[in-house]
């Protein structure tokens, strides 16, 4: 394989696939780099996406790497980066198996690393029954005994929108609650239960929940658990010295340019939304910003 490319994309399901699919488009020649390892790799279906809803992630992500690749100014590559940096040039990077790749441009579509909560049987449910979002998860679970599983200004922002999905709802803050006293009037008036007991497990079957089980000894019987929890970038942030938000995501402008020229952001790296459809149009914008920033360099570039 060569190793020298116009932009390398990182990461390869929804919105480096639709990077690459622009760029391929454009007649780059692009690599996609990917682990293989998604984060919405338990999820049954996804939902929420004109012509892929109810399909399986896998069944999606599949195609979508089929109609790209068959565009021969894309190439895949199936492998983690474990470091990038900046050359006079472009950029180096670096994969776990020793190999040096070169590209002018960089696309970190990397995606974030959810991190577990200490509560047994999470992990097992997650993108099953214990969910992230309701715009992709919602409707199927809808007037089901539903928890949220957060505390705070997030929690009460995040009832609203679920309250609209089920008036069966309980609030777990996992501890002591950190609302105000006016938002905990709020859920009270709108028969939201407030649960401030510890979760020691889940209990499920096949990853649907059953019920929760309190570290008091205490049990609640449970459909759908949403979750609000922490998560890391799958790549780091600080080889290039890139600019973070307060919230954890790589910080980039209304171009999907980072702080580090020449490298841009896309998908779920970037942006709380975090669904398939608002990948692919994230993609799909980065590939062509990037295709007019070579094209105007090379347009105003003249031999020697």
């Amino acid at each position: 394989m060569q190793n020298k490319f116009d932009v390398i994309i990182i990461g390869g399901s929804y919105a480096g696939l639709s990077a690459a699919m622009a760029l391929g488009r454009s007649l780059r020649n692009v690599l996609v780099i990917d682990s293989g390892k998604p984060c919405n790799r338990q999820t049954p279906h996804s939902h929420n996406f004109l012509t892929q809803d109810g399909n399986t992630p896998k069944e999606i992500s599949d195609l979508s790497k089929e109609q790209v690749l068959k565009y021969d100014t894309v190439k895949f590559y199936e492998g983690t980066v474990i470091k990038i940096s900046k050359t006079d040039e472009g950029f180096e990077i670096a994969t776990e198996h020793h190999e040096k790749l070169y590209a002018e441009k960089i696309i970190l579509a990397s995606g974030v690393k959810d991190i577990m909560p200490d509560i047994e049987g999470f992990s097992e449910c997650w993108g099953i029954s214990v969910i992230h979002c309701p715009y992709c998860h919602g409707y199927e679970v809808k007037g089901k005994t539903t928890g949220i599983l957060s505390n705070g200004d997030m929690a009460f922002e995040f009832s609203k929108i679920v309250f609209n999905l089920t008036k069966d709802l309980t609030l777990f803050t996992n501890g002591m609650s950190t609302l105000t006293p006016e938002q905990a009037e709020r859920f009270n008036q709108n028969k939201i239960r407030i649960v401030e007991d510890e979760i020691d497990k889940v209990i499920h079957k096949n990853g649907q929940i059953q019920k929760l089980i309190f570290k008091n000894g205490k049990e609640f019987p449970l459909e759908a658990l949403y979750a609000k929890i922490a998560f890391e970038q799958n790549i780091n942030p600080g080889d290039l010295n890139l600019e973070m938000t307060e919230h954890g995501f790589i910080n980039i402008d209304h171009f999907h340019k980072t702080n580090v020229e020449g490298v841009f952001a896309c998908g779920d790296n970037v942006s709380m939304m975090r669904s398939v459809a608002n990948a692919v149009a994230q993609g799909n914008m980065s590939g062509a910003i990037v295709n007019r920033e070579l094209s105007v360099e090379e347009f105003s570039s003249f031999p020697e």
